[in-house]
């Protein structure tokens, strides 16, 4: 590999190092100037706001009481609150690098750099099929929802089409209207989760029509964790098991949290921004997530029989269950329209997360060139367009000889999701590693977590565990179909690694070979002088964005 050193008083952040490396082999694109030219559009408070609630969907509202039946209040607690902390670590990291280098290709782009240039394919093209497969997953859990109100199942078809082509358009019109999107339907979703929490405080205590004051007596009877029923000679067992077998739902629920740093190319401000985004992304797994699911764990019994109904719409939410049974009859239905909005929401960001790392991968020459084509307003819109395409498999779901196609597909993104989270988690192991290497101090950058490195450990550790145990329950009652489900994206992720590495002969970077410097712009480039507030509602869109 081709480097070159210099010795500089200037580097990344000023002061850091005396001595920077350079790669100057061209086959690693790693100054793409010429061909990057998305534009920064997304301001402080549409980042803040997609950092808090950007892609929140089915996942939390109805998924939850799936985790609740499958494993008990205790049980999905548990669950939650481990993949909060792996989630939350990845966050952490990749966070941090995108802060040192807020460029197109996120990610996928610093694995190459810092890693390997192989694994950077291979997890690019994991992360894009993923987002790409989630798109459509979502867009068919909105169209279900919309069977609260018409349950004429002829017209699943033409609602399919009209929020497919509704999501396209969003993200086609460009990063300013994708941003306003998010930042309206964040405001639901907010909304929709503190109504829900004050709800459902107010039923447990007794405050409902019918005055029953709950407490934790489900937690008492049937019990706190479910067992799984694979093991029912050994209940401690079984229980254990029941409580792993809802790690890969909990996972769909915190699946896209990293969002706010896909966007970093096209952000204002994005050091400042996206650092003071990921800081608040703890209280909201804090508050949304592990506040919801003891919420609903103090609401409904894990036995109840309307859990075990899957509908698609609000009916199937504990909370509406719980709404219900205290006999209040108007919420369910505003229920289910946010709940809509939240899946139409996810969708989009999922689509925008897939053109984007496309876009990143094309510019690294990973993907083919034509996907570099930019409009004048900075929308890499044939990336946005082969995206957008991904979409319309949600015409499966209509049909119902595709369904099992279709779900296959839903467990393929979950899973390729643990994967980008295990490879975020490795390349910042990598990137401290160089930074130190070469006199860097990363407590000097933007953002930097005080519990670092421990914390990438831990998020690598645990999802190469969630990789492996994901889908377990099948060696209990063996089936090809079940078994390829869980992990068929290992081999796929291998195959795109080896085959990569093996015609570009590429090697892993070793820590004095690690370009920090090469096509980032420094922060006087990038970051503005903040304007202190100037009045009482500036100084509360401080306090909130």
């Amino acid at each position: 590999m081709d480097t070159k050193e210099k010795r500089d008083s200037s580097s990344i952040e000023e002061g850091i190092a005396e001595s920077r490396v350079v790669q100057t082999n061209p086959q690693y694109h790693f100054e793409v100037h010429d061909l990057d030219r998305v534009q920064r559009r997304l301001k402080q408070r549409h980042v803040q706001m997609i950092a808090i609630a950007g892609t929140i969907g089915t996942g939390l509202f109805l998924g939850s009481g799936q985790a609740l039946n499958s494993a008990g209040p205790l049980g999905a607690l548990i669950a939650y609150a481990l993949v909060g902390t792996v989630a939350y670590s990845s966050l952490c990291a990749v966070g941090e690098m995108t802060t040192w280098a807020p460029i197109s290709g996120t990610f996928p782009h610093f694995a190459a750099r810092w890693v390997d240039p192989a694994l950077g394919f291979a997890v690019g093209w994991n992360y894009f099929y993923t987002n790409a497969i989630s798109t459509p997953v979502e867009v068919t859990a909105a169209v279900i929802l919309l069977t609260f109100w018409d349950s004429d199942t002829n017209h699943a078809a033409i609602y399919t089409a009209v929020i497919c082509v509704l999501i396209s358009l969003i993200n086609i019109f460009g990063v300013r209207y994708f941003g306003e999107s998010e930042f309206f339907f964040s405001i639901i979703k907010i909304t929709l989760i503190v109504g829900l929490l004050l709800a459902g405080l107010v039923i447990d205590l007794g405050g409902g029509p019918n005055h029953d004051r709950i407490g934790f007596r489900y937690w008492k009877n049937p019990g706190a964790v479910a067992p799984l029923g694979l093991e029912p000679n050994h209940i401690s067992l079984d229980r254990f098991l029941a409580i792993l077998s809802v790690l890969v739902q909990a996972a769909f629920s915190f699946q896209g949290m990293e969002l706010v740093v896909i966007a970093a190319s096209e952000t204002e401000n994005p050091r400042r921004n996206i650092a003071k985004a990921v800081r608040r992304v703890f209280y909201r797994i804090l508050v949304f997530y592990i506040l919801g699911i003891l919420m609903i764990g103090m609401l409904v019994a894990y036995n109840d029989p309307d859990l075990l109904r899957t509908t698609g719409t609000a009916a199937q939410s504990p909370f509406v269950i719980a709404i219900n049974r205290a006999g209040i009859k108007v919420l369910p239905h505003i229920i289910n329209g946010a709940i809509f909005t939240s899946a139409f929401s996810a969708g989009n960001s999922f689509l925008f997360c897939a053109s984007r790392v496309l876009y990143g991968l094309a510019l690294r020459g990973q993907a083919p060139r034509y996907l570099t084509y930019c409009t004048k307003n900075g929308l890499p819109l044939y990336a946005v367009l082969t995206a957008s395409a991904f979409s319309f498999l949600s015409f499966m779901g209509v049909s119902e000889g595709s369904n099992t196609v279709f779900n296959w597909f839903v467990n393929l993104s979950t899973t390729g999701g643990f994967t980008s989270w295990f490879v975020m988690n490795v390349t910042y192991i990598f990137f401290r590693r160089g930074l130190l290497a070469q006199g860097y101090d990363p407590k000097k950058n933007s953002y930097n977590n005080n519990w670092q490195p421990y914390v990438a450990y831990w998020g690598a550790g645990w999802t190469l565990f969630f990789i492996l145990i994901n889908g377990f329950t099948v060696f209990w009652d063996f089936n090809a179909a079940g078994f390829l489900t869980a992990y068929i994206n290992i081999p796929i992720f291998l195959v795109l690694y080896f085959g990569y590495k093996i015609v570009k002969r590429t090697k892993m970077w070793k820590p004095m070979e690690m370009d920090f410097v090469t096509g980032i712009p420094t922060p006087e480039e990038t970051e503005l002088p903040e304007e202190p507030p100037r009045n009482i509602g500036e100084k509360i869109a401080a306090v909130v964005f």
